[in-house]
């Protein structure tokens, strides 16, 4: 029987971070199924077409620090929007899901689209004032100048374009547990989390 746990929300909420959490937490496997989209993302940049980067990915293509730049990101919400790129990705993500010692997957469609059946659903937001400061301090922790207001609309622009999008739109799946991070730490977070899941599992 296996055991899934599905966390969506939008970036810069802390899902991954909750994501990786909870599946140490319960010894399960993890999967940020964003990295799926930047991979792509990357290839795209690089010249690839979209269709074909998605069929072609390979667990190799999720490593490298290349992927966390904000054009990448930029890049995998784009493609992120294709029909084609999506269907792609779809198997890859529902195979893990089947893993017999359970699955943690994060993304923006993992209760509505890929797992509609994960025994656990998340939905992790917070406010994009709230993410936008995030973003802004993890690019200072990582020396990279930037402005508050640039990210905040960064985020919102983001924010319409995966909720807004055609297939498979941001949203919480209508039996989510919402978890809003805005004024938690990432301890409280976890926390509230790792309790639904635990509850779950019996």
């Amino acid at each position: 029987m296996t055991f899934t746990v599905a966390i969506d929300g939008p970036a810069a909420a802390g899902k991954g971070t909750i994501a990786r959490a909870v599946a140490a937490h319960f010894g399960m496997a993890h999967l940020d199924t964003g990295l799926l989209y930047r991979a792509v993302g990357a290839k795209v940049l690089a010249g690839a077409a979209p269709e074909a980067a998605a069929r072609a990915l390979t667990p190799d293509d999720l490593k490298g620090e290349a992927l966390r730049t904000q054009a990448v990101a930029e890049a995998a919400s784009k493609v992120a929007a294709i029909p084609e790129v999506r269907a792609a990705l779809v198997a890859f993500q529902r195979t893990f899901a089947a893993r017999s010692d359970g699955a943690v997957l994060d993304g923006r469609d993992i209760g509505t689209v890929i797992c509609p059946a994960a025994q656990v659903k998340l939905y992790v937001t917070a406010s994009p004032e709230c993410r936008a400061q995030r973003r802004l301090d993890e690019l200072a922790a990582k020396g990279i100048a930037g402005t508050f207001e640039t990210i905040l609309a960064e985020v919102r622009a983001r924010d319409a374009r995966d909720s807004e999008r055609a297939t498979a739109p941001l949203k919480p799946a209508a039996d989510a547990v919402m978890l809003d991070t805005s004024d938690l730490s990432i301890e409280e977070a976890v926390a509230r989390a790792v309790a639904e899941v635990a509850a779950r599992r019996g």
